[in-house]
């Protein structure tokens, strides 16, 4: 799998930290693949999900907001940087997954065919019929990351990046040593927000899908 190598020895403060944030709640979540398709816009709970991550974070000295060009991820990240008084700047390479021919169907639908169910047990290996491989999405946004760094590295800054579930799953599996066949282990909630740290001696992850809410189901009986 391709990779990119983060090199700040020029630097002062050779440290980044990023606010992964998911975006917030959209009618197609967990019933839909949506994809790249335009249009997709929070819903109402997800409005007021981003309204919350905003007043969350306002605490924070975040210096710069950065969001994958799709609508939902651009509505999340603007509640966000508002909060900041900050513009919002497209990140590209976090774009949403390229799902080609999956693009628009229903999950129902999909567990049906065999490739999904390739998809999601040997990631690294399956193509999305018309779309990208698992190695592709993560090599894109390892350079968008690494991109953001060098621009914010110098002081040390507190960047937030808000993206989309898989992509940033990837992200963060790459920097903890998880395979990418396992990286669904790994639950990012819409609206949470992850902390990773990119040091000169390596990555830190400082934080994990925190939404400010305990999971569903935990303590049930």
């Amino acid at each position: 799998m391709s990779s990119v190598r983060f090199d700040r020895s020029t630097t002062a403060h050779p440290m980044t930290t990023f606010l992964l944030i998911r975006h917030a709640n959209c009618d197609p979540v967990g019933q839909v693949i949506s994809g790249r398709a335009a249009g997709v816009h929070l819903n109402d709970r997800g409005k007021a999900e981003a309204e919350a991550l905003a007043t969350r974070l306002g605490i924070l000295p975040i210096r710069a907001v950065y969001s994958s060009p799709l609508e939902r991820a651009l509505e999340t990240a603007a509640a966000v940087a508002a909060s900041q008084r900050l513009p919002v700047e497209t990140a590209p390479g976090l774009v949403e997954i390229d799902f080609g021919e999956w693009t628009g169907r229903t999950l129902a639908d999909l567990d049906q065919l065999p490739d999904w169910k390739l998809f999601n047990s040997f990631r690294s290996s399956a193509r999305i019929p018309g779309g990208e491989r698992a190695a592709e999405v993560l090599s894109r946004a390892l350079a968008e990351l690494d991109r953001l760094c060098r621009a914010h590295a110098g002081a040390g800054e507190l960047v937030a990046v808000v993206s989309h579930g898989d992509v940033l799953r990837a992200v963060i599996a790459h920097f903890i040593g998880v395979p990418t066949d396992l990286f669904q282990r790994i639950e990012l909630s819409p609206a949470s927000v992850s902390i990773l740290a990119l040091e000169v001696h390596g990555p830190r992850l400082l934080l994990l899908n925190s939404t400010g809410e305990w999971p569903s189901g935990l303590g049930e009986r």
